[in-house]
């Protein structure tokens, strides 16, 4: 599996010029599915993206997580993400899970987080979202597991 964390001061999800995910400081995390993902990875993934230090301590460091903030998660599946970008000018996608499977693994990875962590949104899976946030930072970090 595959997060794409953005540092966000707010961000938000419309689909059809409707909000149906919205938080204000805290974690954007773009999600990728592969084929060969499991519910242990998603764990996995989401220990990482609560527990990343990528928030500032009272000194300026990045030493505090995402679970040490409190800070939102908004959790927004991206199939893109999973993309073989290696050769030509267009994407594949043949490196993407299919759709039940991350359907599947997205709910799954929502619903552990939502019993982990106290403020989480998110997209609609395979809608047409527009997705916008105000970077913090900028500070962005590429999670695989």
């Amino acid at each position: 599996m595959i997060a794409l964390l953005q540092r966000v001061r707010h961000a938000k999800v419309e689909v059809a010029g409707e909000v149906v995910g919205q938080i204000d400081s805290g974690t954007l995390a773009l999600i990728g599915v592969q084929p060969d993902d499991t519910q242990a990875k998603a764990d996995k993934l989401l220990h990482k993206i609560l527990g990343y230090r990528m928030f500032s301590d009272p000194e300026g460091k990045m030493n505090l997580s995402l679970r040490d903030t409190e800070g939102g998660l908004l959790l927004v599946s991206q199939f893109t993400l999973a993309a073989d970008t290696r050769s030509g000018m267009r994407a594949g996608f043949s490196t993407a899970a299919p759709p039940a499977l991350a359907n599947e693994l997205f709910d799954y990875l929502v619903a552990q987080a939502r019993a982990g962590h106290p403020v989480v949104q998110t997209g609609q899976f395979a809608a047409d979202m527009q997705v916008s946030l105000q970077n913090d930072g900028p500070v962005t970090f590429w999670l695989e597991v």
